[in-house]
């Protein structure tokens, strides 16, 4: 009997051909017991990203085109326990899975997250590290490129990822904590590429990203918010 892995985790993607090889390799580095199941999901209809993994024994599938969807859709292939979502762009700290594991044997718990840093030494992250830190420890909300991870059964009582094209992991968590449940924060940190903010300019996109979630905190929908968002 094939023995069921601890953590199923799952990529979703999109035009990542160039890094999803690093991402994959760095899992693999830290996960010598092999206890991990990745599962990555393409949002090109032609495979793109997936097409160029060269690794055995990940499982791929395609999806139609949306963060929550491919998400969603990579849940239900899963097999483990304990669901995390991950970024191909982030990579884990290397403790990453005992983290995990001594996080989801606290029934005090049903998911949680990691603290965030970037690959760069500029000042401007390092600013935006520590809001990230501020933010997450005051509103119990952590964003996607913070590695979530949570309970299968639990993500699947409460319906998983809504489908809408942006904040769907806010909407998630704000869910989680209108229902009082618990998320841990580790203080151990994923660290995420710098590119997106140094592609389409540093200042305007991450006063752009602050700008859109203080306009969902205030009600304005994610289809509009997502206008100004290239997902």
């Amino acid at each position: 009997m094939d023995r069921i892995p601890a953590v199923s985790i799952i990529i979703p993607v999109l035009s990542e051909a160039g890094g999803i090889t690093r991402t994959i390799d760095h899992i693999r580095a830290l996960d010598a017991a092999g206890t991990a199941e990745i599962i990555v999901v393409d949002g090109d209809p032609g495979g793109s990203t997936i097409g160029a993994i060269k690794a055995e024994g990940v499982h791929t599938a395609v999806a139609e085109k949306g963060r929550a969807r491919q998400m969603n859709h990579g849940a239900a292939l899963a097999t483990a326990d304990v669901l995390q979502f991950l970024h191909a762009d982030t990579l884990l700290p290397s403790n990453a899975f005992a983290l995990i594991r001594s996080s989801m044997n606290d029934e005090r718990f049903v998911g949680g997250a990691f603290d965030l840093a970037f690959d760069t030494e500029r000042m401007i992250f390092k600013i935006t590290e520590s809001y990230v830190f501020l933010r997450t420890r005051l509103t119990k909300i952590p964003f996607g490129d913070q590695a979530i991870f949570i309970r299968r059964a639990y993500f699947d009582q409460i319906g998983g990822y809504r489908d809408i094209p942006i904040m769907e992991d806010v909407e998630l968590m704000k869910r989680i904590r209108k229902r009082s449940d618990n998320i841990c924060i580790i203080p151990e940190k994923v660290r995420t590429s710098a590119r997106r903010y140094e592609q389409e300019g540093v200042l305007y996109c991450t006063l752009r990203n602050w700008l859109l979630q203080v306009l969902y905190g205030l009600g304005m929908s994610p289809q509009r918010l997502a206008r100004w968002y290239r997902s």
